[in-house]
């Protein structure tokens, strides 16, 4: 009988289920988009029940692809992190949407936090790996807990349970049995001591959580449970759990220190590996826990670009500019530059380094010789330039000279993009053949856990490279280049300053 690795990978803006081979290659695969909700200008809310059914149905979907010698030898789950779902543990449902990670409607209680108890802002920092920030999950429960009638009563008589979507998934994987999260997630909670592996008590008080609605930490490669799934199959071991970026890490093969990787999807984000030692950071990077095989602490340095495949999105769906996210490669191609068009597209404020709630999209540059193809360039590039900062930042905080750039997600497959940021960086890209690799790393951890892999070096065997993307581009056109993204970037954060000044 044929035995494959199952992964849910749950997005910020679909659900997917894939199966994978002992070589990762992927045997059946299934997606569903569902819907996103904007309450107020600069909130992000999902239907928990939504993530849920589709990502029950995908599931569904890709096992009826399977043969009748064939079967799953276990389950890994991979999440968009920080989004918070809080619920009745005894109904199982949900007492307000899902605040998403993109969402920035605590961001006056976070400045509070910042302005009126600096000591306990750097002692945050000093735990968690974090910048206090809207961004991460401790301020979204304490916002579901203050504004939800009745949630702080219940709360505090024990009967709301919190989690990111990993738990939440597990939960209803078990039908209720199973209450528990894994490092990497827990570690983007902005609740988590990340050295002493455990919830830190000083700071739920701040925020008022009772410490009973929050999840068991297991390390990311763990047999948490088992999925119940009826006829689908009622004993397959939900056997790893890692937040997206760290699964693309893992699937990444970047198992040492030094490795580094890009994961191009609704944002970007950045993790560079830095082994056992939980590096701090000076240039507005985020230390975080990485996923690892043996249940040991292993970090990372993580830098956020909160929009980058979502300015795409923006193009098809807001703009019109575009029908489907593909053009835009020949697009950006058909033109030579972008006429001297800048485009930061700060739509819910600025990640790492900068950390600006306030911060808005800007438009710089533009003049009548700005055509359709190079605004459509401009956006493409913006996620470059983003990208380049946080590299930046990276290898300050490292001291390190980076050779290579490992790149995977959505829009990793844009030639033109991956060129450019070739060309930006001055270090070669490389692109593997899977660009799959944050369900792939999902998989590999469970499939570690419940013996379907040997070990880590087995899993490096199934690497295989695509494409390697070289820099071309002359050093002074990369410095006017850089120089022209500098300037549109202050316009952003003069745009947050402004309202400061004029209050």
């Amino acid at each position: 009988m044929k035995e494959y690795m199952m992964a849910l990978d749950q997005g910020t803006t679909s659900s997917r289920c894939i199966l994978f081979d002992k070589m990762g290659n992927i045997r059946a695969k299934a997606q569903k988009e569902f819907a996103q909700i904007y309450p107020q200008e600069g909130w992000v809310e999902h239907n928990p029940k939504d993530i849920w059914s589709s990502q029950y149905s995908v599931m569904t979907e890709a096992l009826t692809m399977l043969g009748e010698d064939e079967c799953i030898a276990g389950i890994g789950i991979t999440n968009q992190r920080e989004t918070t779902i809080v619920w009745n543990k005894q109904t199982g449902e949900p007492v307000y949407n899902a605040i998403v990670w993109q969402c920035r409607r605590t961001a006056k209680e976070i400045d509070r936090l910042k302005e009126e108890e600096p000591a306990l802002s750097a002692y945050i920092t000093e735990k968690t790996g974090l910048l206090p920030d809207p961004y991460f999950s401790a301020s979204k429960i304490a916002w579901i807990l203050d504004h939800v009638e009745n949630a702080r009563q219940e709360a505090d008589a024990g009967n709301l349970l919190f989690g990111t979507v990993d738990t939440w998934l597990i939960w209803n994987l078990t039908r209720g049995k199973v209450h528990v999260t894994d490092y990497t997630n827990a570690s983007r909670t902005m609740l988590f001591d990340i050295h002493a592996l455990c919830w830190d008590q000083k700071i739920l008080d701040y925020f008022r959580i009772p410490a009973s609605m929050l999840p068991q930490v297991k390390p990311s490669s763990h047999v948490y449970g088992y999925a119940n799934l009826g006829s689908l199959g009622e004993s397959i071991p939900i056997a790893g759990a890692a937040g997206d970026q760290q699964a693309a890490l893992f699937g990444q093969c970047c198992f040492t220190q030094g490795e580094v990787k890009n994961t191009y999807g609704t944002g970007c984000f950045m993790l560079m590996h830095t082994g056992d030692r939980a590096v701090k950071s000076r240039a507005g990077l985020l230390t975080t826990i990485a996923a690892s095989a043996d249940g040991t602490a292993e970090y990372a340095l993580e830098g956020s670009v909160f929009v980058a495949g979502a300015a795409i999105q923006w193009l098809r769906d807001g703009m019109h500019l575009i029908e489907q996210a593909p053009q835009t490669q020949k697009i950006c191609e058909s033109v030579e530059d972008t006429a001297g068009t800048m485009i930061v597209p700060a739509f819910t404020g600025m990640g790492a380094p900068y950390w600006n709630p306030y911060a808005r999209g800007m438009v710089t540059g533009l003049t009548r010789g700005c055509q359709k193809e190079h605004f459509i360039r401009a956006i493409m590039e913006s996620i470059a330039f983003q990208t380049m900062d946080v590299l930046t930042a990276m290898r300050a905080d490292a001291e390190l000279s980076l050779l290579k750039l490992k790149v995977d997600g959505g829009a990793s497959v844009n030639d033109f993009l991956m060129q450019f940021q070739a060309d930006l960086l001055g270090v070669d890209v490389q692109r593997p053949r899977c660009i799959e690799t944050t369900a792939l790393g999902a998989a590999y951890l469970a499939g570690l856990a419940v013996g379907y892999w040997k070990d880590t070096e087995e899993i490096k065997e199934n690497w295989q490279l695509d494409r390697v993307f070289t820099a071309s581009m002359p050093q002074e056109k990369r410095q006017e280049l850089v120089r022209n993204w500098k300037r549109a970037v202050d316009c952003a954060l003069y745009y947050a300053k402004w309202e400061e000044e004029h209050d």
